[in-house]
């Protein structure tokens, strides 16, 4: 389901990623979830949550990268 605010994201992004990262998680996770509404837009059957996710986490990888146990900009 779509976010609202950083606070109601998942624990493990929200202990993970900084602030500026989540905004970047939430924003790609919320239009992913409109945007993949029928399963016929998904690859290989994934949940319209799963797809979200995997769109939310790669467009966080496109600014952070994981340096040790942080998440730092690029």
């Amino acid at each position: 389901m779509p976010y609202k605010t950083n606070k109601e994201l998942p624990k493990r992004v929200r202990d993970n990623l900084p602030k500026h990262a989540q905004e970047i998680f939430r924003k790609a996770f919320n239009n992913a979830y409109k945007q993949y509404k029928k399963p016929s837009e998904r690859r290989g059957g994934a949940s319209r949550e799963e797809t979200a996710n995997k769109v939310a986490w790669s467009a966080v990888k496109k600014v952070y990268k994981k340096k040790g146990d942080k998440w730092v900009k690029k």
